[in-house]
């Protein structure tokens, strides 16, 4: 498995770094463009040397003998998640650009209403939104790299309650200063226990804030109709991923964290961000595109005008030339 993730991670670094050299070199993109692409070439490289100080934590002296199961440290593996979910992000927003692109120009009308104050609320909750869902991602990266999924198999309570005891929650244990001023974050960091409560938080926050989200932009009048047809489909399409990703997370805990379904669930993760990504594409007009949508409407504007002045003279020039050959037959 190990070496098949490697060769993995190979294909697709070559698959992408390649072409952005041919499309840069041959001048095929644009300057702003073919930034954006030797800096996710860049982030692709970065993202092997992580994978490899990662599994470099894991290299011990008792990795081979009998019943060892190897480890690496979760910050580590937190990181190499977490960069792998940048370098994915950032591939397919500069793609998602590139097609929206088309559509700003093709509909400037549906464009303006989109930059609108009306839907300034909706596009910043988007944006917190994506946020979220990528800290909650980057905390189930701490909970496997723990094993957390291992403890308290049951939802929504953990154990007697709804949280395990305080004197759980913030161990001495953990700490590894003589005052304990660590042990806040280091339970939140390496308390499997904390991490498992603090991943569920993050969760139901995901959750609850897609739903609300999601009945603000049904409820509200205004919202629902400045949103065009495309948004309001993706709104509801991050509605069933999250949905679907709930039911895979509470599944994957109940169960013990059997392979297949822990798998499924990282990629309910990947794909409930795709799902808001995309839905942010679909709002956000950035400032330049917005200012050439304006000018050419502007441009279309005048150009109509001087075509209705051109025709209202035309029709002038027929109306007099009529007025003068029936004073002559006269």
């Amino acid at each position: 498995m190990e070496w098949t993730h490697r060769l993995w991670g190979r294909f697709i670094g070559l698959s992408f770094v390649l072409p952005a050299v041919y499309f840069v070199a041959r001048r095929k993109v644009s300057a702003r463009m073919a930034l954006r692409l030797l800096g996710i070439s860049g982030l692709i490289g970065f993202q092997g040397a992580i994978g490899w100080w990662m599994v470099k934590s894991g290299l011990k002296d008792d990795l081979f003998e009998p019943g060892s199961h190897p480890r690496v440290s979760q910050y580590r593996l937190a990181t190499h998640l977490g960069a792998a979910f940048i370098c994915y992000s950032a591939m397919l927003w500069n793609g998602l650009s590139i097609l929206q692109g088309r559509t700003f120009f093709s509909k400037p009308h549906e464009t303006l209403q989109l930059a609108s104050s009306t839907l300034s609320i909706f596009r910043k909750s988007v944006a917190g939104l994506a946020v979220l869902v990528f800290i909650t991602a980057l905390s189930g990266g701490l909970v496997a790299g723990l094993d957390a999924g291992m403890i308290y198999n049951q939802f929504p309570r953990m154990g007697e309650g709804f949280a395990p005891p305080k004197s759980e929650l913030f161990s001495k244990f953990y700490s590894r200063k003589e005052d304990g001023s660590d042990i806040w974050w280091r339970n939140m960091l390496e308390n499997p226990s904390t991490v498992q409560l603090d991943h569920r938080i993050l969760a139901m926050t995901t959750f609850t804030a897609i739903l609300s989200l999601f009945a603000y932009s049904r409820f509200n009048t205004r919202v629902r109709g400045a949103l065009p047809r495309s948004a309001q489909k993706g709104m509801l399409g991050v509605v069933h991923l999250v949905l679907l990703q709930a039911t895979l997370g509470i599944s994957t805990l109940i169960y013990l964290v059997p392979t297949p379904l822990a798998a499924a669930h990282q990629a309910g993760a990947l794909a409930l961000l795709t799902g808001v990504i995309v839905l942010r594409s679909r709002t956000f007009v950035p400032k330049r595109t917005l200012k050439l949508v304006q000018d050419n409407l502007k441009l279309i504007a005048q150009r109509q005008a001087i075509s209705n002045a051109k025709q209202r003279a035309t029709l002038g020039n027929a109306a007099h030339l009529k007025d003068i050959v029936n004073i002559r037959r006269v």
